[in-house]
């Protein structure tokens, strides 16, 4: 029997890229997901991009006696863990929500891991962890401090997987610190459904472009930046796929491993940069309304990506104009997305 990946939340934005980078790859691969925030389709949709079908489950993570049995019956090499709910406005009205599912999930996941003597892990880590960051640039051993739950369930999640590793050394643990993902696969076949409730910035500029939303709210002009607007680090999904390959790749070579990873491109872009290259990108006018800042909004992040430069030789290739190009594509090809 041939070893495999199981992926939690395979299914979701930047689970589907994974596992159509994974399956490109020749990685056999399990994908676990509940749907609460991805469809079926998606499932059709990587199998035509890869040309090859895979192992597909529809369950949750904290159902211990479907864990159980999928371990049982599949020799898993290593899991990549993306499952979890993940929108941060959203966090702070339903937090027994995100702890459930987040934590209490992870839990339930990492006991069946352990009993089944899976212990090599990578988690689907969050910038959020650092919050308010004292310094633009994010190394990984900068203070972590974060403002919502859901960043707050991220780090919860990576001080288990650490204290896991201490007490046990044959664990192989990679948390990789995602800054802002964005774009969509090449073909425009797969790509970020936000399902109609858009939060993230360039979701939300699809959608005026798409003239399904008369203008996009930019939050914030008296920032001390280039512009005043806030600036972000934007990376392409696929160059964050391929950030999962190169760390599965470590894992596969090094034992002894517990460590954390940012993955971003060590560049950042304000909201205004965003909109005039999304408007190249589209064709398309992006009118807009300067509103005040948002509560526990911050001025400028970056990452500083470096350690992921050295340690994983993996870089971002990507930029903002295609970024935007990409997410352009997908979204007119799926107004309805999936």
């Amino acid at each position: 029997m041939k070893k495999k990946i199981l992926i939690t939340g395979g299914l979701g934005f930047i689970g589907s890229h994974t596992s159509l980078k994974l399956l490109e790859n020749n990685y056999e691969i399990i994908v676990l997901d509940n749907l609460s925030n991805s469809k079926i389709e998606v499932k059709k949709r990587i199998k035509t991009l890869a040309k090859k079908d895979f192992e597909f489950l529809e369950g949750d993570i904290r159902d211990s006696k479907l864990l159980r049995k999928l371990f049982e019956n599949n020799i898993i090499d290593s899991v990549i863990h993306f499952a979890g709910l993940k929108a941060t406005g959203e966090s702070e009205k339903y937090p027994l929500d995100y702890y459930d599912n987040n934590v209490s999930g992870s839990l339930v996941l990492f006991h069946e891991m352990n009993l089944a003597n899976v212990k090599s892990i990578i988690f689907s880590s969050s910038a959020s962890v650092y919050g308010n960051a004292p310094n633009i640039k994010c190394k990984e051993n900068t203070d972590l401090n974060p403002i919502s739950v859901y960043g707050k369930t991220k780090l919860i999640i990576e001080d288990i997987l650490k204290n896991l590793y201490k007490s046990q050394r044959e664990w192989k643990v990679i948390n990789l610190r995602y800054f802002n993902p964005s774009g969509a696969h090449r073909s425009g076949i797969i790509g970020e459904d936000s399902r109609g409730k858009p939060t993230n910035l360039i979701p939300l500029i699809n959608e005026v472009a798409l003239g399904k939303k008369d203008i996009l709210f930019v939050y914030g002009n008296d920032y001390n930046t280039s512009d005043g607007t806030g600036k972000r680090d934007y990376i392409h999904i696929d160059d964050l796929a391929q950030g999962h390959l190169s760390a599965l790749k470590k894992l596969s070579k090094q034992n002894n491993i517990c460590t954390d990873i940012n993955l971003g491109t060590g560049k950042s872009y304000s909201v205004l940069e965003v909109i005039n290259a999304f408007e190249s990108a589209s064709g398309r006018k992006i009118p807009y309304r300067i509103m005040k800042r948002r509560e526990g909004d911050i001025g400028e992040i970056c990452a500083d990506p470096s350690y992921a430069n050295n340690f994983l030789g993996w870089e971002a290739k990507h930029d903002l104009a295609k970024m935007c190009v990409d997410s352009w594509r997908w979204k007119t090809m799926n107004p309805e997305g999936y």
